[in-house]
């Protein structure tokens, strides 16, 4: 069955903001904004956010009980991240069965997850040329795929095991993926799974 209503997936590019404008008249003009993309219709929505120092599928809807189900019903997200240095298998190891992180001031540990060392590195778009890939040692790219969804948690998890984020991508929200899309595109879709 089809979830009723208008649905998109976007590739949200690096240094843009997860919401259509800002009514803070600063943010205007110094911020980069959903709404620049595309026109969308009226009461579309972001399904959770993707941070301005990241980049990836942002699946948008006009459908607020879609939005609630994608959120709250452990939909696996799957992130493509590259790393400051080798990550070795020990630390992919720890990643899977889960890691303490802080979340609002308090220690969280991480549900268990699926993660892999990507070799080859993924094909992916060129890096901004604002993010330090490189510049001190070597990286490495790790797939993560997790359940749930807290505050910068793939970025706190890799930094745990001592392998900052360098550059984060989502590439896939349940079935959904960013296959045929370059950064800042835009696809209207029809959702009767995700």
């Amino acid at each position: 069955m089809k979830e009723q209503g208008w649905h998109y997936k976007v590739y949200k590019p690096l240094g843009m903001l997860s919401q259509f404008h800002s009514n803070a008249p600063r943010e205007q003009h110094k911020k980069r904004f959903l709404g620049e993309l595309f026109d969308f219709p009226e009461g579309i929505m972001a399904i959770g956010r993707l941070d301005e120092k990241s980049e990836g599928l942002l699946l948008l809807t006009s459908n607020g009980e879609l939005s609630y189900k994608i959120n709250n019903s452990g939909i696996e997200k799957e992130y493509w991240a590259q790393l400051d240095g080798l990550i070795t298998n020990d630390a992919v190891e720890k990643l899977r069965k889960g890691v303490t992180i802080s979340l609002h001031g308090e220690s969280y540990k991480t549900k268990p997850c699926r993660a892999h060392i990507m070799e080859p590195a993924p094909i992916v778009s060129a890096p901004s040329h604002t993010l330090r890939i490189g510049r001190h040692r070597p990286s490495s790219w790790v797939r993560i795929t997790v359940t749930e969804g807290k505050f910068r948690q793939i970025r706190k998890m890799t930094a745990s095991v001592g392998f900052p984020t360098l550059r984060l991508i989502r590439h896939r929200i349940g079935s959904i993926s960013l296959d045929g899309l370059a950064p800042g595109g835009v696809e209207q879709i029809e959702i009767d799974k995700i």
